[in-house]
């Protein structure tokens, strides 16, 4: 990646996304076709279809919730470092008055930026689309996954 925007800001884990999830799309598409097309191995088929349905659901939800959980708690925390050294006070009544899309999207911002955004959002309620999408000066964050 050349210059982090806002259409190329999205990463991904290619044998995560790429490989094991398609595969298992693939593999619950076959699993569901045989329960109608092998009636005589349908009982086979219909548990195949529900491991491979779990197998798929546990992946990608542990993933989701682990990996996420973490780095948005992360994004949170660098967001208070932030307001701390920009503004020398602590941000736990702004953190409180922001939901968490805004405070991701303000991460994209240099300092001039942050302070006029952050003004959005609070007082106008800007989604964390809108500010991402505001933004003229993209700070690239290149340590999400």
């Amino acid at each position: 990646m050349k210059q982090q925007n806002y259409s190329n800001h999205r990463k991904f884990y290619p044998p995560h996304h790429f490989i094991y999830l398609p595969l298992l799309i693939i593999l619950e598409i076959i699993g569901i076709y045989k329960i109608w097309d092998d009636p005589g191995n349908q009982l086979i088929w219909i548990l195949f279809s529900i491991v491979i349905f779990l197998l798929f659901y546990l992946a990608f939800m542990t993933r989701q919730h682990y990996a996420l959980g973490l780095q948005n708690r992360m994004v949170i925390l660098e967001f208070k470092q932030r307001y701390f050294e920009i503004f020398n006070r602590r941000s736990d009544e702004t953190v409180e008055k922001l939901r968490f899309d805004q405070i991701a999207a303000l991460r994209f911002t240099y300092d001039d930026e942050f302070k006029e955004l952050l003004y959005k959002a609070l007082h106008e309620n800007i989604s964390g689309d809108e500010i991402k999408r505001s933004i003229k000066n993209w700070k690239a964050d290149k340590l999400r996954i």
